[in-house]
């Protein structure tokens, strides 16, 4: 009997033992109504203009979900079946606010088919009047129609003045890149000298060389693409940058600062090749990654963030059909992996991922979906952590929309560190539009730079912590 209980202790302390040093705590049961389903991208934004974010679900056969944050869950908030559009396949999502109105349009990309021609066309899906309707569907906008299969799309404010465009990454077929003109959504790709035609995949915007909205598109069976913003104009320079990586099958990417020094780097990572982590060094990009970073896997979704809020940003590899991975990155552009049980995800068909502080407790979520080739419902976590002390910046544009693709550094006695305002990153997916950043120990002296995508900077003295701070753009 003894010899019994004491074994149970044993068990029951180790068990304890284990929980606690878990990184993620499983919070999927907060997920109501949670059905096995199929689902792909997934993007954070104000859906219904309440002034609170949702998680934006993309549904393969299924329904769209807005996943908006109540009384201790997360349900859908939106049941119009514009939105809903349960009999389309929608994979790619992003939001933004294309006509300077203070509030986020959604682009949904459908793909009914792996590459080339398609059956049913994107939308582009605008709040008037607590009613949904799809830009594309007015006649006016009937020649402009994306029937072409894609993959990610993101947002570019390439003049930096507001007018958000939407690049579209398609398949087999030319990218697109439609503005608002009036009523009229153009696609102004060609005059861009941007439609060219590859295996799109991932595409990320913000300000990595220009000090305005450059993009970064990692392709399969082909180069990537790294276009420099000129005055609003482009010019293709991933050769020169060595970031091209033509033989392998670009997936998940995301901007990060990987060695806090207040600039932007590149991680891209690649189907069953090597992971990429891009620093620039003497106006080329060195890939700094470990051997364990770089361990090809089964790649879907990339993301960068502060999960533990101890001031040091973690990268999450969301893997389909083989365990997920985490890593810390450490000073001096160091990776340490971190054990994970929770969001390992063994058998997880992972999709898509995206993250937020949905329930406003200065600890981020982690949102993931799944599926392609089974039915899973999606997963949802958070730090194991106690709340440490954070800093949340909410940078807003002229018009009051979230300035998706300016810059957020924080400056204070322990680093200097870059976030880009998400444009669109992971893989088909786009992350709340927030820089979040966990503090340090003893630091202190907090300042906040943003620059704009216009490329104008405005510094901040931070007084106050564990808050969510707006701060409108004075000026275009």
């Amino acid at each position: 009997m003894n010899k019994l209980l004491t074994f149970l202790l044993i068990f029951i302390s180790y068990t304890n033992f284990v929980k606690g040093n878990e990184f993620f705590q499983d919070i999927t049961y907060q997920v109501l109504d949670n059905q096995p389903r199929l689902s792909y991208g997934v993007s954070v934004t104000d859906a219904n203009n309440d002034g609170k974010f949702e998680f934006i679900v993309t549904g393969f056969g299924f329904n769209n979900l807005a996943l908006g944050y109540k009384k201790g869950i997360l349900l859908n908030t939106i049941d119009q079946n514009i939105f809903l559009d349960q009999n389309r396949k929608t994979i790619g999502v992003a939001s933004c606010d294309i006509d300077q109105d203070g509030f986020e349009e959604i682009y949904f990309l459908n793909t009914d088919t792996y590459s080339g021609e398609k059956k049913y066309s994107d939308r582009l899906i605008d709040f008037v009047d607590n009613k949904f309707i799809d830009l594309f569907e007015l006649s006016i906008n009937k020649e402009s129609l994306n029937l072409t299969a894609g993959r990610s799309v993101v947002c570019v404010d390439r003049k930096g003045d507001g007018a958000y465009g939407i690049y579209v990454a398609n398949y087999g077929g030319p990218t697109r890149f439609y503005e608002k003109k009036g009523n009229k959504i153009l696609d102004k790709a060609k005059d861009l000298g941007i439609d060219k035609i590859t295996g799109g995949r991932a595409v990320v915007s913000g300000n990595i060389l220009s000090g305005r909205s450059d993009i970064f598109a990692a392709n399969e069976r082909g180069k990537n693409f790294l276009y420099l913003n000129t005055n609003g104009k482009y010019t293709e320079i991933a050769s020169d940058y060595s970031v091209d990586d033509p033989y392998e099958n670009g997936r998940g990417t995301a901007l990060s600062d990987l060695y806090y020094r207040g600039r932007l780097d590149i991680l891209a990572s690649n189907w069953q090749g090597p992971h990429r982590a891009y620093a620039l060094k003497n106006n080329e990009f060195i890939d700094i990654a470990n051997n364990n970073f770089q361990t090809p896997s089964s790649i879907r979704t990339v993301i960068s963030a502060d999960f533990d809020n101890d001031g040091f940003d973690e990268i999450f590899m969301n893997n389909i059909g083989e365990p997920n991975k985490l890593f810390k990155i450490l000073e001096n552009g160091k990776f340490q992996q971190i054990q994970i049980n929770n969001a390992l995800e063994y058998n997880g068909l992972g999709t898509g991922a995206a993250v937020a502080d949905i329930d406003n407790d200065g600890i981020l979520e982690l949102l993931i979906s799944h599926g392609e080739t089974g039915y899973q419902p999606l997963t949802l976590y958070k730090a194991n952590v106690e709340k440490n002390n954070f800093l949340r910046i909410k940078p807003l544009n002229v018009y009051g929309a979230p300035a998706r693709g300016a810059t957020v550094t924080l400056q204070s006695n322990l680093r200097t560190h870059a976030k880009t305002i998400d444009a669109g990153s992971g893989y088909l997916c786009q992350m709340e539009p927030v820089a979040h950043y966990g503090i340090r120990p003893n630091e202190k002296d907090i300042n906040i730079k943003i620059t704009w995508t216009n490329g104008n900077s405005e510094m901040y003295k931070i007084k106050n912590l564990n808050e969510t701070i707006e701060i409108k753009q004075k000026d275009k």
